[in-house]
Parts: structure tokens; sequence; C-alpha cells
């Protein structure tokens, strides 16, 4: 009598693989272990590293400004911490604000770039409508009630974003050895021309630094980085020429038998001379100058430096300094951890900017340069000009932390890819070990 085949009992264990499969215990510790790394993972260095430098330069700022603009503030009527509150107030607004904008995509800047372009040429036309003020001769501010703020600070970051954007494009459509590359600048050229309207001369040449550090970050040749070059040092000489009150600076500053001028020329670069002297290597200690009693005009804003060597000595100095140079190492190496040539032309701008303009800040106060009225920044008192800086270094945080996460997408790829290539138990059985499970059912 035949019986039936039987067909074999299915085994449970043998099921088909579901689509989502559990994760087995090795692969649960592994991924556990990624994930722990990740949420352990901080911020990139460069990231932390800017963002301490940054803020350790406004705090110095604040307590020398604190100390330079007291007198004054008490002979205004504002009391002895008129000036330190509103710089202060200044600070508490961009230190967040600086963060929000770091926060920003990398698709953010080429999307605004054209308004903000818009933007700035607007700001700068309201200093020649009824709100605009002249200080020092220089027509380039504008007053709503007790607020004033200088749109020029402003502009610098405009021009920065504007060829970060607008350069690369060019170079792809002409190439980077064609004078055709640099049409881009002239939207920065007309901004440049607007201020130099309000006669500041000293604002148009940090604008003119930042152009040539973005040429020079987009890697144009050098025959090519000449033709701006040469176009600036013409119209900076011709501007010099053409004032008598820039021409009586400079020709004091040639002059063999040094600053004779004492009464007017003179007595600003004299003054603060005389201070970094009295501070010598320790200083007098913090709050005890004594140029800041109405002897040092701009103590608090563009000769804080002499307050600092005042009070804080040579070894305030030096750190000062070294914070400054600290910080371009930092923008250098975000500008060598990229591939992206828009970072590299903005973030080489604003460093051109800020180092530059400390540079020339410094320079003015110690007597190798002659006097242009440029702030020191993060240190020199004045609203504006604070929120610009804070805003620009918010711009190149906002690079890097894009290029952590630019690094992060990549390392998280073959992670992945070796997970989903991995066998699941069932399939790395081999064909004995099945049958002999099925012979034994």
């Amino acid at each position: 009598m035949t019986t039936a085949p039987q067909l074999p009992r299915r085994n449970p264990r043998s099921a088909p693989t579901p689509p989502l499969r559990p994760v087995p215990q090795t692969e649960r510790g592994s991924s556990a272990r990624i994930v722990l790394s990740n949420v352990l993972q901080s911020e990139n260095s460069n990231f932390y590293l800017l963002l301490g430098t940054v803020v350790f330069l406004v705090i110095i700022g604040l307590i020398v400004v604190f100390s330079a603009s007291s007198i004054d503030s008490f002979l205004s009527d504002q009391g002895f911490f008129g000036g330190f509150l509103r710089q202060a107030g200044f600070a508490v607004v961009g230190i967040p604000l600086m963060l929000i904008i770091a926060k920003l995509p990398l698709v953010f800047w080429p999307t605004w770039a054209k308004r903000l372009l818009g933007i700035g040429v607007a700001l700068q036309l309201l200093v020649f409508s009824p709100i605009g003020i002249e200080t020092g001769g220089n027509r380039n501010w504008i007053a709503i009630g007790s607020f004033t703020a200088q749109p020029s600070e402003a502009i610098k970051l405009v021009i920065a974003v504007w060829l970060g954007v607008a350069i690369p494009i060019a170079i792809d459509r002409v190439g980077s050895r064609t004078w055709q590359v640099l049409l881009p600048a002239l939207p920065a050229a007309g901004l440049m021309g607007l201020v130099l309207l309000g006669s500041d001369l000293g604002t148009v040449i940090i604008m003119a630094i930042i152009v040539m550090g973005c040429l020079m970050f987009a890697g144009l040749p050098w025959r090519i980085l000449a033709i701006p070059a040469i176009i600036g040092v013409s119209g900076v000489v011709f501007m010099a020429w053409t004032s008598p009150n820039r021409m009586n600076r400079i020709m004091s500053f040639l002059s063999v038998d040094g600053c004779t001028d004492y009464s007017n020329t003179c007595w600003q670069p004299l003054h603060g001379l005389w201070a970094m002297a009295n501070g010598g290597i320790f200083g007098v200690g913090l709050g005890n100058s004594k140029s800041k009693w109405s002897w040092l005009p701009a103590a608090d804003n563009d000769y804080i430096f002499a307050i600092i060597g005042e009070e804080l000595g040579l070894i305030g100095c030096i750190v000062v300094i070294a914070l400054f140079i600290f910080l371009t190492v930092l923008f250098l190496r975000i500008i060598r951890d990229t591939d992206n040539r828009m970072i590299r032309i903005i973030t080489g701008g604003i460093m051109f900017w800020i180092i530059g303009q400390a540079a020339i800040n410094i320079g003015v106060v110690v007597g190798i340069l002659p006097v242009l009225g440029v702030p020191l920044p993060f240190l020199s008192s004045g609203g504006t000009a604070l929120l610009s800086n804070l805003v620009a270094v918010g711009v190149v945080l906002s690079f890097a932390r894009a290029e952590r996460d630019a690094r992060r997408a990549m390392n998280r790829v073959p992670a992945r890819t070796a997970v989903m290539r991995q066998p699941s138990r069932t399939q790395s059985r081999t064909p004995a070990r099945s049958a002999a499970r099925g012979s034994r059912s």
C-alpha cells in the first residue's frame, strides 16, 4: 500500500526574511556605538574656536570701552555708565544675531545676494536724505531720534557676500584669465562711490581691501589683480591730493622733524603715543588712564588701542594682537577645509576686512600710518560697527557648520552601505545545514 508523500513541515525559524528584518544583537551594539558617537561628537573645532575668540574680544572691548568712555559719558550727562550700557546693548543684540546667522544654510546667500545689494544701496542713499548727519567732516551717518547708525558698516558685508556669489558665476562663464571676470566688482565700486561722496575715505579704503581679498581668494592671476589695485591706489592718491585736511595729516606724518603742529593735526597722534608710553610693560591699571580725561580725542573709538596700552601695558597690547593673529589662522583654516569657491571668497573678504582694519587701526595708534579714522573691530565703541562685525563672523560660522554637516553626511554613506550589505543569519546558512534541518523535520 502506497502512502502519499508527506510534505516537509515548515520550520518557523527558516521563514523568509521580512522586508524590515530585526537588527541582530551584534549589529544593534554597533549601531548603538555609532549613534552615541554622533551624539557626543562636537561641532567643528573651527566653529567653537572662532566663536570663543570673538566673544572674548567683545568682552575685552566692553571692559575697555567702560573705562575709556566713562569721563566723556559723565560730561555729556549720561552718567559714567552711559557709553558702556549703549555698547553692551549692541553686544547683547549682536551675539545672538551672530548665532542665528550661523544657522543659515548655504543657499541663503546666493538667493539673497542681489536683494542685499539693493538694501545696501538704499541704506547708503539715506545718508544724503534729511535724516543723514555729518560727523567730523564725513556725511556717513543717519539719525532717527536718538538712534544713529552708519550704513557703510553693513555695506562692507554686502560687498563680500555679493562678490562671493557673483565671481564664481563669472569664472564659469568667461574664465579667470580675462578682465571680464572683474565685472561683478562694478556694483561694489558703485557702493564705494556712494560712501566716497560722504568724504569717508577711511571706510572706502577698508572696502577696497575687502574687494582685493575676495578677488585674491577667487584664484585670479596677478595680472588681473593688478587692474583693480592700480585703479584703487590711483583713486586714494587723487582723493588725498584734493583734500587739504588729508594732505596736512599726510605731510605731518611724513615730516622728518616729526609732527610739529601740536595744537591741530598732531594733537591726537601725539597724545596716543604718550598714552602708550605711559602704560609701560604692565600698564597703570584698569580705569587709571589719564589720557581719557579729555586729552585724547576718540579715546573709546579710533584710539581705544592707546587706552589698552596705557591701562594694560605692553602685555595687554600683545594679547590683543595675538587674538587677531589667531583669528587670521582660524579664517585660513576654514578656507583651507573647503572646496566651495563661494565660501573661500566670502571668508577671505571678511578676513581681509576684520584683520586689515585692525592692522590699520593699530598702525595709526603706534604711529606707523597716518590718521585714517577707522575703529578697532570688536573693541572700539560703535554699535553699527560691532553689529556688522558680529554678523560677518556669523556668516563665517555658518560656513564652518555647513562644512561639518557635509563631512558627516559623507561619513554616514559608507557606514549605511556596509550595514545594508551585511548578510542576515538566514542568508548566511549553508545549503548543507538547510538540507540537514529539512531531513530532521
